[in-house]
């Protein structure tokens, strides 16, 4: 007799999780899964079946290691000479390449680095946090906020994050307690509840009695206490009109964001740990500097060509599936196979713009008590990022630009001198007298980077209204999460968080287990095949 267990158990050896879960749901018996909630595959699953993964970022990177332990065949091809995609960590000796730029070769002192794409991971991304831990990296405190550092408006007004904040709260929670007492809310608000605001208003805005706001000395201190009568002395309160004059008020805002607040991560030595390590636990190394040239389907199997090394010898891969974590600013210069209408969708996506300038010097910001978080400068710029590493050293990495967006793609058409003029001026507006102080420059453009060619797609470009991340709903966006043949294409930049290694975790497990479930069925009905050979080179011609 078949129970529902059973049924249920043979469905998931024959298909993989998605349609147990989907079973689930129609029996009533389960509710929607949350990615959190993966499993992994059925084990033995793959036996017999080869699969191509192109890029080694951690989409690519944890697609080949889940498929290899469901028992699949796995080639990795990377056409970087690294392992990690946009997880780079500037170490001293590293090479800079950018389209149309000269070579930069990075010189920072030894264990100094910069991590030139991600640089955090927030503690609710519990999938990437989860790799670490399997694949045994440590991760450490990143500090992305901090109440010393500081809002420069374009006038070069310079206001501490935690005096913005504070101030700003207690001169509206004043004027909000003038309003109530001046009976102006009364259609608004009962009785009952004017009693109860006007505690908490005095509470939030830390005002006397009388519902003024005289300074806070949450907002800092003229002077710290002392022995014996050495009292500590608040500041006087900032005017509403300096606040709301200071262009950077509202980044005061910007931790309150569920991927910006405490607590914030980074790998030990740089974010391209975690991917080194997962590479290193793969059963066949992923093939670096293996540039895909071309890709053509048969009913049954993929054909790959791809220059290898630094003499581009040409080579070939067969493989039964692929999936393409290739960025589509790239896989649209690929020759494919491709449906002519699939040709244009990936060359439709748009891609934004990003860029970041280090540098590095003495650690003159700790003098002004700022251990890691950001200051915001506004344009050209954008913020300083201080570093959560190394506190208390000789010498650190400092950030002078990171912006995005329409800013970054006027940025990043100036010459490198005057990328770097502009971030060292930034430093210098927020801590004046210390720009010279600056050595050691270098620019990544992240639109020039070869392989990549842009941070992340912009799905919203046509809906600024819209936030980047959590709200694409896109006809491309949707049209390319169907497999195109025997390739499934997979990585951040199809997940509803583009610009977060978290949705390239997300991106990689939907699209295996679509694959999974096609190979499963496969099983079901063609006789076993053994593996014969290599496993990086069974199908290779």
């Amino acid at each position: 007799m078949t129970t529902r267990r059973r049924f249920l158990a043979n469905l998931g050896m024959m298909a993989g999780s998605g349609p147990v879960l989907c079973a689930l749901q129609a029996l009533g018996i389960g509710g929607y899964a949350h990615a959190q909630e993966w499993r992994g595959l059925p084990v033995g699953l793959g036996q017999g079946k080869h699969v191509a993964v192109l890029g080694a970022g951690i989409s690519g990177l944890v697609a080949a290691h889940e498929l290899e332990q469901a028992g699949f065949t796995v080639t990795v091809l990377e056409a970087r000479g690294r392992v990690g995609g946009r997880a780079w960590a500037l170490r001293d000796g590293t090479k800079v390449d950018m389209v149309g730029e000269a070579q930069q070769t990075v010189a920072f002192d030894a264990g100094n680095y910069i991590n030139a794409g991600p640089a955090r991971i927030p503690s609710i991304h519990h999938d990437f946090l989860a790799y670490a831990r399997k694949f045994g990296v440590p991760m450490e405190v990143e500090v992305n906020s901090s109440r010393s550092a500081y809002l420069v408006g374009a006038d070069g007004d310079r206001v501490r994050m935690r005096t913005a904040i504070n101030d700003t709260r207690g001169r509206i929670s004043e004027l909000l307690a003038k309003a109530v007492n001046q009976g102006a809310l009364d259609q608004t608000l009962s009785s009952a509840d004017k009693e109860r605001l006007m505690p908490f208003l005095i509470k939030y805005g830390d005002l006397n009695k009388d519902g003024r706001f005289l300074g806070s000395e949450r907002s800092g201190f003229i002077a710290p206490p002392g022995a014996v009568n050495d009292m500590m002395q608040k500041p006087a309160p900032l005017e509403l009109s300096r606040l709301l004059g200071n262009e950077q008020l509202g980044m005061s805002l910007f931790e309150d964001f569920p991927y910006m607040q405490a607590t914030m991560f980074e790998p030990v030595g740089g974010m391209d740990r975690v991917h080194m390590a997962i590479a290193k636990a793969l059963k066949v190394p992923p093939v670096l500097g293996a540039e895909v040239v071309r890709l053509r389907q048969s009913p049954d199997s993929v054909r790959l060509a791809y220059k290898y090394g630094s003499g581009g010898e040409m080579r070939n891969l067969t493989a039964d599936y692929v999936i393409s974590t290739i960025p589509f600013s790239v896989l649209r210069q690929i020759d494919t196979d491709f449906p002519r209408s699939t040709k244009a969708q990936i060359a439709s996506v748009p891609y934004d713009a990003s860029n970041k300038v280090a540098f590095e010097a003495p650690r003159f910001w700790e003098q002004d008590d700022i251990y890691g978080g950001l200051s915001f400068v506004g344009p050209p710029t954008a913020l300083i990022w201080y570093p959560s590493t190394g506190l208390h050293s000789k010498r650190g990495v400092i950030l002078g630009c990171y912006n995005s967006g329409k800013v970054a793609q006027a940025f990043q058409a100036l010459t490198l001198e005057d990328q770097i003029a502009a971030s060292r001026a930034a430093i210098e507006k927020a801590h004046p007298g210390n720009g010279k102080a600056l050595e050691k420059a270098v620019v990544v453009n992240w639109s020039k980077i070869p392989f990549s060619l842009g941070p992340w797609p912009d799905w919203n470009e046509k809906k600024p209204e819209l936030p980047h991340d959590g709200h694409i709903d896109d006809p491309v966006f949707r049209a390319l999460q169907v497999p195109i043949g025997r390739v499934y294409l997979a990585g951040a930049q199809l997940s509803q968080t583009p610009g977060w290694q978290e949705g390239g975790i997300h991106s990689a497990w939907a699209q295996i287990e679509k694959l999974a479930r096609r190979a499963g069925m496969s099983r079901a009905t063609e006789p076993m095949q053994p593996v014969v050979g290599s496993a990086a080179h069974r199908a290779t011609e």
